[in-house]
């Protein structure tokens, strides 16, 4: 199971920097970058709040539930 980041997805929707999108949420550009490629272990509510609100987006636009066998499909066509 993986729940797969679709944050630069979004950011590229609403044509938004990460330095942009990290100054107007209130974290650090690493740790976006660190949410944005999908290395992080956990991210705060009130952080994912932010995000939604400035992309003007739901969290299920951001964050999606694969299974095990949806991640193994995604990267042996990669």
């Amino acid at each position: 199971m993986a729940i797969v980041i679709n944050l630069d997805v979004m950011m590229a929707k609403r044509k938004c920097r990460l330095k942009e999108l990290a100054e107007a949420v209130g974290i650090t550009e690493a740790n976006l970058s660190i949410l944005k490629n999908g290395k992080a272990k956990a991210i705060r509510f009130s952080t994912l709040e932010n995000i939604c609100k400035y992309l003007r987006c739901q969290p299920g636009d951001i964050l999606e539930y694969q299974t095990d066998k949806e991640v193994n499909l995604v990267f042996e066509t990669a």
